[in-house]
């Protein structure tokens, strides 16, 4: 008898027993992966730079026994490691790793103009960190057949002036996801998500946050009708990160509401 294929979404828990690593994890796009997690059955360790954040998710998520934060700086190697080294002794195994820390700005400023360490600032956060958090967490994601999954940006495809560390850091990210989809397969899948304009105002810290302040005009120039949500980025995440994708690994998957697709005309 031929089965039927597998639907990800006829299962309500996809991350049941699942332990996921989301970096950058306590505001913006990385607070929505985490709660995705949660919300699909997962355990979810986040880390920020932010203690702050991190401390008012755990706050307000109330899930002591699923969810845990430790303080991160991606681009130093010793932090990467002992945060590791803390997701393993709180939860014993890991089974995904979002790589979503990052410089959020993408106008660092003219290139004449631009320091080199402020180059070296994005390389080190945006793409750097994700190789530190790879390189430390494939050993265990490798004993559970786990995925990576890198928050890229559609400005890895397209740009606006004065975003050229922004946009070499994602484009490098997105060319390190192909790289260690080859280099860490089969046992471990590795796949990068490209945000377009996601809303974040109101996925801050309590003392942050704020609602959106979005236009008819703003929405309407996607042809989805809108601007994405933490959210949507959430949700393709759980979907990478769980068995419904495991033939899917290398890819760089664009979520921008169809802006990437549309030809703009003046």
């Amino acid at each position: 008898m031929i089965r039927p294929p597998a639907i990800a979404g006829h299962d309500p828990h996809p991350m049941h027993g699942r332990v996921i690593l989301v970096t950058g994890g306590a505001q913006g796009i990385g607070r929505g992966i985490a709660q995705a997690v949660l919300g699909a059955g997962g355990s979810v360790m986040i880390g920020d730079l932010d203690a702050e954040a991190g401390q008012a998710c755990l706050a307000e998520w109330r899930e002591r026994e699923r969810a845990a934060f430790g303080r991160l700086d991606v681009a130093r190697e010793a932090s990467v490691k002992r945060w590791i080294a803390s997701a393993l002794k709180r939860f014993g195994r890991i089974d995904g790793l979002v790589n979503n820390a990052g410089i959020v700005n993408p106008h660092a400023a003219p290139v004449t103009e631009l320091s080199l360490a402020r180059w070296n600032d994005y390389l080190a956060t945006n793409l750097t960190g994700a190789f530190l958090c790879s390189k430390y967490a494939l050993p265990a994601l490798s004993e559970h057949q786990g995925a990576i999954v890198n928050i890229a940006s559609t400005r890895a495809l397209q740009s606006e002036p004065d975003s050229e560390a922004y946009a070499a850091s994602k484009g490098g990210l997105v060319a390190f996801t192909h790289a260690l989809a080859v280099s860490a397969g089969p046992r471990v899948r590795v796949n990068a998500i490209l945000p377009g304009w996601i809303a974040t105002n109101a996925w801050q810290k309590p003392s942050a946050r704020k609602a959106p302040k979005l236009s008819r005009q703003d929405h309407a120039q996607h042809p989805a009708g809108r601007v994405g949500t933490p959210e949507d980025i959430g949700a393709m995440a759980i979907y990478l990160l769980s068995s419904a994708s495991g033939f899917v690994t290398g890819q760089h998957i664009v979520m921008d509401g169809g802006m990437t697709v549309k030809m703009q005309y003046v």
